[in-house]
């Protein structure tokens, strides 16, 4: 229960006051009335005795009376009508609202501000402590002042406005004020027509009302003198008169009016009546809802307002005495008496003019100071002299009364009792009692008379005497089933025992309980019922039994009267808050009960102050269906009370929130909050846009695209795939584009990688970097994909969708970069925004709009938001089985005619910062500038279209297509490159390309290659040369940048040009991402922007076509026919493993090229007459080429062709060479990379010595091999013929090669990579292999030999041994002729010659030199023989170790020896 300044015995004692009538005569009224003020309203503020008084209780005892009040009304001869009370009471609640300034939403406790929101959370768990003590602390501190002044106001009202009443005596009349004016010609004779008057109105059976407590009422007379108007001498004199007529203790003179009117305002008078006009204001104000009166309640502010009517003057209108007329009186007569809170009754013209003049002028402006201290001392004289002695005295004789009659009375009552009951009646509960609550008393019974001794000496504050009467009064009504006085007797019984000083008895609350049981239930009486649950739920308040006092507030409740059922329930939700472990939930349950009573009582203002104090306990506890409701009644209150602003918030949650409602609850709340939003709108369609609640924005998912959308492919031609909003950001992506851009950049910088270089960013999402600027070009369009969500299950439709923005043009040409131009242009002149006429969004649906600018200026701008109508459209029916969102594709959208304009802000948080110290230990966030570009000038702008490029490749096809290049931009563009991570796939053709039809149509039925048409049948090798610089792979060069050989390596604006690109199947089947960047320049040279992209990405799908694999031996014969020297064989195996897939019939080997720069293929030793070589499906063909020695200058690449058609391909040229050197750069760097892998996962490789390299160098060849191809494929009925190339790199003697990559290896580390790879340094002594290469030896002899054995049995046969120095170094060479004895074998084989002469040579050879020794074989029987026996041993001549050369490898020298 909200808390007050007053204590609870305080505003008992309040509650119950000594009521005084007043009558005054129309002059007496004329004094007063010059100070604003009736005779009531002047007395009213002193009307509180500031000193004790003392009196004594029939005992003779003295009794102390302190802090006595009293209340002086005129006397109203109608009694108030229930419908007025009724009004009466809801304007005071109406008036009464809480203090400007505060929160509506937080519940104000003194200087506390108690918001539920930030300690709800606590509540959810059983006790916490930290709130508890704050609440503790709140509870006894001195600012903890009222919180709800509108109870206490309504409080107060509805105690004294209660219609007295005959089973009680308290708020009946104990004395009569007669007032009388001094200026008047015979006072005396006044107070006598007044006393008759009073006479009448209390003895006349024609009025019933009011009440007087005893037949023999106190009448005071009082003679008003205005001092302003002089004869004082006559006042007196009247006054001596009225003393010696009524005696000193019954008559008093009252000087008032020292003041003139006419007087300036020089002196300031405190005026202590307006606090309570305030108040008596009320019920004739016309309620408004925003009125100036607040109800100020301070511990001064006491229960001034009468029961007879707030104390009003009844003769404003100036007819004295006008007692028929109440001014709680309705002006309509209603016999029901029905009153309903929202219809407000105009009062009485004249009283309204007078009240509202007295409302706004000064009070009291004739009094002084002096008068002030008169009006005190008239009440402390009326009270000490008049009225108590007069209680007094009436208490002594009803004791004596009781006491005398008691006897016989009381006696003979009961007799009759037993007589006709047999005993003593038992008491009876209430529900036994029911038909008897009817029962009344004649006014002279002895049970009322100790009602009536009760009841006074309860108000002069003798509470033991008057708990004791009550008590046995009680008795006697039960006794007699007179319930409605017994639960009077209760009733006061219990407050009386509450108010003993010192508390000798407890408070017995089941009294009270039972007096409102009685009340409520059989007497049908709800405004005792209320007032006894007023009085008790303060008392338990002030015992701290929240508890009890909660559920005796929620008893009272029910369905007759909407306003106090709310403020009880308000109340009580205040006792479950104040209870030592506060009850967060119950509080806000029942002040959502509140607010709805509120609602129904039509108090508008205080229902949404209840239900904004309940949401702050249900707001994020995941209720969402009661804060919907919150929120919902929330808006509706505030929109009936015009704060709009209130209202559309309030109707903003619930759209916001994550709402579990039906679709149809959804709709509509959509519709109330359209509806209030339109209102507002309208109130301002001047201010600014408000901002929009739906539909969700992620802004983080905003993407910025920065160009014009891609041109779609148009019959052959295909545009580049470039970069769109329609594909998926990859990181991995990203990263090799912008790897792909810093070469080409690094080599449009001569080399040199930039130190500041940042990639261009074409589309700017969550994951680019956007701490930097983004930059447009003038006339280019922006584009902005926003992510919109619909949370809700009804479909939203946003109208005129545009993008919101902010612009400053900037000259960045000018000399003072970057100052903004004075330009008056409208803001279409700068940028151009498109406008999305209708943008709908189904149930919960997640959909991108991309809205487009067009920046027609330089300069900086700034994308601020969207701005729509957010409307919805006309429901659809699904009855007849139609899905609604499947109409709502079709056509216009119906709307239903509600839409309002607003904004959402594009806001983005940046990343989290976190690489300095300060940033890991706070949350900092980065810029996100991704909608802030800047504008910059005029840019080329190129296209590029792919004509005939193909989608399928065998794998070392060979492809001719063409490219278009075209500057759709408005300035020249130059340096042209090609930039890609496959530079064998493509080619432009090298230094050397001729010029082939430069159209596709007529190059359709050409070969890609450069041919010539060979006159010669032999199979002799024709050769060429060429440089690798002619092709990009030169020294210094980088062959994954290609320049585009454009014609005058400029293209103009508007102009296009087409160039031929030959494509090369990948060498691994499968499909294959290619992307190409063609980086371009302007021939102007900006300062923000200095180049420009644009991506391609080709996909190719390989299938199998040919693999070849190729091995080099060295020849035995050290000389051939023709004198060459060194010569070497090629063997060659090509086998066609394609899969018929791709309809290939067969192969044809047409070429097998060589290319080095030392060696070269001579002749094809082929033993076939046919020369064509022709491999169907599986099959395998094997080639043996011979190769020999180059004899010209090493710096050129020698190609060499064998060709085994009619037309020789021309190797050196364009795009063989192309292909071959772009391969061997791609299979170098290949190995490179694996040679990195393997050395970061080993040890570093020693470096070996010379020695060791020069034999090592002995095995190594460079010897490259192209096997040109061609295939024969049927397709649609027609064949085609496909060309195509394979490479096989030979680098070393007797090691196969292989003319695809292998992945067996590695597939093989990457399985067992988890295992510590060991130390695979390259050991420092050569291998086996390598030395057997070091010498190479040859021995000549006849292959017959004839001997007459007969004739001679010794047949010696000459051989020359001939010696061969492969390696740069000198080399010193032992020849061991004797054999081996190690095995029986060698002993069968070799038994049977031997070797005459020296058994062991040695000598020395020269680099590359070759030396012969002859030698003489001895045999003694005819056969085959096997001269292969000499073992060569072989060291460098600056070297110690020796090693044999190994001669496994070479054919056995057979000789057959015959006989003659």
């Amino acid at each position: 229960m909200a808390q007050r300044v007053q204590s609870a015995q305080e505003f008992l004692q309040d509650s119950f006051v000594p009521l005084v009538a007043a009558l005054c005569s129309e002059e007496a009224e004329k004094v007063t009335r010059k100070n604003n003020l009736g005779f009531c309203e002047l007395i009213k503020p002193f009307c509180r005795l500031t000193s004790e008084v003392h009196m004594r209780d029939p005992n003779n005892q003295l009794h102390i009376i302190k802090n006595l009040k009293i209340a002086v009304n005129n006397i109203i001869t109608q009694p108030p009508q229930q419908g007025a009370i009724r009004k009466l009471l809801n304007d005071v609640v109406t008036v009464s609202q809480p203090a400007e300034g505060l929160v509506a939403n937080v519940i104000t406790a003194g200087d506390y501000d108690l918001n539920i929101s930030d300690l709800s959370v606590k509540a959810s768990v059983p006790w916490y402590s930290s709130w508890k003590d704050t609440l503790m602390g709140l509870n006894t501190s001195t600012f903890y002042s009222a919180t709800t002044p509108w109870f206490e106001a309504y409080r107060e009202s509805f105690l004294q406005s209660m219609p007295p009443s005959d089973h009680e005596f308290l708020n009946h009349y104990v004395a009569c004020m007669l007032v009388v004016s001094s200026s008047e010609p015979e006072p005396v004779e006044q107070f006598l027509k007044l006393s008759q008057e009073q006479h009448q109105i209390q003895h006349s059976n024609e009025y019933s009302y009011p009440k007087w407590f005893i037949p023999n009422t106190l009448k005071y007379y009082v003679l008003l003198h205005d001092v302003s108007l002089g004869e004082e001498q006559r006042a007196d004199s009247i006054y001596e008169e009225m003393k010696q007529r009524y005696g000193t203790q019954g008559c008093y003179l009252l000087k008032i009016n020292s003041r003139g009117s006419n007087r300036g305002a020089d002196e300031q008078i405190p005026d202590p009546w307006s606090q309570y006009l305030q108040k008596n204001t009320i019920q004739t104000q016309e309620p408004y809802e925003d009125g100036p009166y607040t109800v100020i309640s301070n511990k001064n502010s006491d229960h001034f307002i009468p029961l007879d009517g707030l104390g009003n003057d009844s003769k404003v209108d100036g007819l004295s005495n006008n007692f028929k007329s109440h001014p709680l009186q309705l002006d309509h007569t209603s016999e029901s008496g029905c009153f309903d809170g929202t219809d407000y009754v105009k009062p009485n013209s004249s009283m309204h003019e007078s009240k509202k003049s007295n409302t706004w002028t000064p009070h009291g402006t004739c009094l002084t100071l002096t008068d002030h201290d008169r009006i005190r001392q008239f009440i402390q004289e009326f009270t000490f002299r008049g009225l108590l002695p007069h209680i007094e005295k009436t208490i002594r004789q009803l004791n004596d009364q009781l006491i005398s009659r008691k006897g016989l009375s009381r006696s003979l009552f009961s007799a009759t009792k037993k007589w006709f009951s047999g005993s003593k009646v038992p008491e009876k509960s209430v529900n036994e009692l029911k038909s008897t609550s009817g029962l009344l008393y004649p006014p002279e019974a002895p049970e009322l008379q100790i009602r009536k001794m009760a009841d006074l000496c309860f108000l002069v504050q003798h509470y033991e005497l008057a708990y004791n009467c009550y008590h046995t009064a009680k008795k006697d009504f039960l006794n007699d089933q007179a319930m409605l006085y017994a639960a009077g007797a209760l009733e006061m019984a219990a407050v009386s025992a509450f108010l003993q000083p010192g508390a000798p008895r407890p408070y017995p609350a089941h009294y009270m309980d039972t007096a409102i049981q009685t009340y409520r239930d059989i007497c049908k009486n709800m405004m005792l019922a209320e007032r006894c649950v007023l009085l008790s739920a303060e008392v338990l308040k002030s015992q701290s039994k929240y508890s009890e006092a909660a559920a005796l507030l929620i008893r009272l409740t029910s369905e007759d009267s909407d306003l106090r059922s709310a403020l009880l329930l308000e109340q009580a939700a205040h006792c479950f808050i104040n209870m030592k472990s506060p009850m967060v939930r119950k509080f806000a349950f029942h002040m959502i009960l509140a607010g709805h009573r509120y609602s129904k009582a039509g108090q508008k203002k205080h229902a949404l102050r209840c239900y904004c104090q309940a949401m702050q306990v249900y707001k994020g506890k995941g209720w969402s269906l009661a804060e919907d409701h919150i929120n919902f009644t929330i808006g509706r209150q505030s929109f009936t009370l015009r704060q709009l602003d209130n209202a559309v918030s309030a109707f903003r949650h619930i759209l916001i929130n994550d709402s579990k409602q039906s679709a149809a609850q959804q709709g509509a709340f959509l519709r109330e909050y359209l509806y209030v939003y339109r209102n507002v709108s309208q109130l301002s369609p001047d201010g600014p846009l408000p901002q929009l609640p739906l539909p969700y924005i992620n802004s983080s998912a905003t993407r910025v695209f920065f160009g014009h959308d891609r041109r779609p492919s148009e019959g052959e031609k295909q545009a580049a795939t470039h970069i769109s909003l329609d594909q998926e950001y990859d990181s991995e992506f990203s990263y090799q584009w912008k790897e792909l851009e810093e070469q080409a950049v690094a080599a449009a910088n001569k080399g040199t990688a930039l130190s500041n270089f940042q990639p261009t960013q074409y589309c700017l999402n969550k994951y680019s970097d956007n701490s930097r600027f983004p930059l447009g070009v003038v006339e280019e369009p922006i584009t902005v994909e926003v992510a919109f969500r619909n949370p809700l299950k009804v479909p939203l439709l946003l109208t005129d969708l545009s993008l919101l923005w902010k612009f400053q043009p900037k000259d960045y040409n000018s000399k003072n970069n970057g100052e903004t131009k004075e330009v008056e242009t409208s803001g279409k002149d700068m940028i151009g925004a498109e406008v999305i006429s209708e943008f709908l969004m189904n149930s919960e649906e997640t959909k991108m709009a991309r809205l487009k600018l067009f920046p027609h200026q330089t300069g900086e701008l700034h994308i601020l938001g969207v701005v729509y109508n957010l409307g919805t459209i006309q429901s659809t029916s699904v009855l007849d089985g139609v899905d609604p969102s499947a109409v709502l594709q079709t056509g216009k959208f119906i709307s239903n005619g509600m839409s309002v304009r607003g904004r959402q802000d594009l806001e983005i948080q940046g990343p989290r910062l976190n690489s300095t110290k300060e940033e890991k230990t706070s949350i900092k966030y980065g810029p996100d500038r991704r909608l802030d570009p800047i504008i910059t000038e005029e840019m080329p702008l190129l296209e590029v279209f792919f004509i005939n490029f193909p989608t399928g490749l065998l794998c070392g096809e060979i492809r001719k297509t063409y490219v278009e290049f075209m500057n759709v931009g408005k300035c020249p563009l130059t340096g042209v490159k090609v930039v890609s991570k496959r530079p064998e796939f493509f080619t432009f053709g090298g230094s050397s390309t001729i010029l082939t039809p430069l159209s596709p149509s007529a190059s359709e039925h050409c070969s890609a290659y450069k041919t010539v048409v060979k006159h010669s049948t032999s199979l002799y090798s024709l050769t060429s040369s060429a440089d690798s610089s002619d092709f990009g792979v030169g020294t210094g060069c980088q062959p994954e940048v290609i320049d585009v050989p454009l014609p005058d390596s400029v293209l103009l604006p508007g102009a296009s040009v087409q160039l031929p690109m030959w494509l090369r199947g990948p060498d691994e089947e499968g499909v294959h991402e290619i992307n190409f960047l063609f980086y371009y320049e302007s021939i102007r040279k900006h300062s923000k922007m200095c180049h420009r992209v644009l991506r391609h990405t080709a996909v190719i799908c390989t299938s199998r076509s040919l693999t070849v694999r190729a091995t080099v031996y060295r020849s035995n014969a050290l000389e051939d026919g023709k004198g060459d020297g060194d010569n070497m064989l090629v063997f060659v195996d090509v086998e066609n493993i394609n899969t018929s897939e791709a309809g290939v019939k067969e192969f044809h080997i047409v070429q097998v090229s060589s290319n080095s720069k030392n060696w070269k293929l001579q002749e094809s030793i082929n033993l076939s007459e046919d020369k064509d070589i022709k491999l169907a499906n599986r099959e395998k063909g094997k080639l043996c080429l011979k190769a020999v020695r180059c004899k010209h200058s090493v710096e050129n690449y020698t190609f060499a062709d064998i060709v085994f058609g009619s037309e020789q391909i021309i190797s050196s040229t364009s795009p063989c060479a192309d292909f071959f050197f772009r391969s061997l750069y791609s299979d170098l760097k290949r190995t490179r990379s694996q040679q990195s892998v393997h050395t970061s996962q080993g040890a570093a490789k020693p470096s070996p010595d010379n020695a060791v390299r020069l034999i090592q160098k002995c095995s190594e060849v460079d010897l490259n091999i192209i096997v040109l191809w061609k295939a024969y494929v049927v397709e649609d009925n027609k064949q085609l013929i496909l060309e195509g190339q394979h490479h096989v790199v030979l680098h070393t003697v007797g090691k196969e090669a292989f003319s695809f990559p292998q992945k067996q290896e590695s597939s093989e580390i990457g399985l067992f990579n988890f295992f510590r790879p060991e130390n695979t340094s390259v050991p420092a002594r050569p291998s086996l292999d390598q030395f057997s290469s070091l010498i190479k030896t040859s021995l000549h002899y006849p292959e017959t030999y004839n001997h007459p054995f007969h004739q001679k049995s010794l047949c010696i046969v000459p051989v020359t041994l001939l010696l061969s120095n492969c390696s740069q170094a000198d080399v010193d060479v032992i020849i061991d002729l004797r054999h081996k004895t190690t095995s029986p074998e060698t002993l069968e084989i070799h038994g049977s010659f031997t070797w005459l002469g020296q058994t062991q040579y040695k000598l020395q050879l020269k680099s590359q030199e070759v030396s012969s020794l002859q030698l003489k074989a001895c045999f003694v029987h005819t056969g085959v023989y096997n001269l292969g026996t000499p073992r060569v041993f072989a060291k460098l001549s600056d070297q110690v170790t020796l090693f044999e050369t190994s001669q496994q490898n070479s054919m056995p020298a057979l000789i057959i020896i015959g006989n003659v």
